[in-house]
């Protein structure tokens, strides 16, 4: 598998997300909306990052290439957990709903949080969440909940739901190179040519690759961004072999 095609290939699909939800970030608010959950978010990755073993399964591109059939399994299983909570079959999750699911995955979250949650996941600010926007909030709570008082290792009460969330930190840490819980464009070019250089990717990929995720062309990616952006490279409807074939 050449890094250059798994690189190259995704282009179309991820333009297409980068545009639609960067266009609807920035008319539907500043970029300063998100600063305080992206702060949050940005002190998590860190501690993570911290906590983390010395060796991360992730050391190139074609090794988190490699993981996107994990990825796929842990949101199948999300995908049942959103419908069974789409108690209208609308293809979208409210306000309440949402609490009802949260309840259920043992997720404990205020009523400020889920607020400001469901505003920073809902891009087109229309009151309901759909599925992508709905694994991203997952994602995010998971990330910013504490690690379990007792016993008991697991956040949450799927072990599969868990493991694809704390591999897709790992794929965040793996491009965040400099450590700051944000990514750069020269630390995403030093992921993806450095680590391999038999797996170098043409410098257009590298750049195109960022600017898809660079919606709002700060030049810097929160793990927000980032999330949005790497669902619709990994695929996450029914074009999900296409998506593989294509990689």
């Amino acid at each position: 598998m050449k890094g250059s095609v798994g690189l190259s290939r995704p282009c179309l699909s991820l333009k297409l997300v980068s545009d639609k939800v960067g266009s609807l970030l920035c008319c539907h608010g500043s970029p300063n909306k998100y600063s305080r959950l992206d702060s949050k978010l940005e002190t998590k990755v860190l501690e993570v990052k911290r906590n983390a073993p010395a060796t991360l399964s992730i050391r190139s591109i074609n090794a988190l290439i490699l993981k996107f059939p994990h990825f796929r399994e842990g949101l199948k299983e999300i995908r049942t957990v959103f419908e069974q909570f789409d108690e209208d079959s609308n293809g979208a999750i409210d306000r309440e709903e949402l609490k009802k699911c949260l309840q259920k995955l043992q997720f404990h979250v205020g009523e400020e949080e889920i607020d400001e949650l469901f505003r920073s996941c809902d891009v087109d600010d229309n009151e309901k969440i759909k599925f992508n926007e709905f694994i991203v909030l997952l994602c995010l709570i998971y990330l910013l909940m504490d690690a379990p008082s007792s016993g008991s290792t697991s956040k949450i009460g799927s072990p599969v739901v868990e493991s694809t969330f704390n591999t897709i930190v790992e794929a965040f840490l793996f491009l965040d190179k400099n450590g700051d819980g944000k990514l750069h464009k020269k630390d995403v070019v030093k992921a993806f040519n450095d680590a391999f250089p038999l797996e170098k990717s043409p410098s257009h990929v590298t750049r195109t690759r960022f600017k898809e995720m660079d919606w709002d062309r700060s030049g810097k990616i929160s793990f927000r961004k980032f999330l949005f952006a790497f669902l619709d490279w990994v695929g996450i409807d029914g074009d999900d072999e296409d998506h593989m074939a294509e990689i």
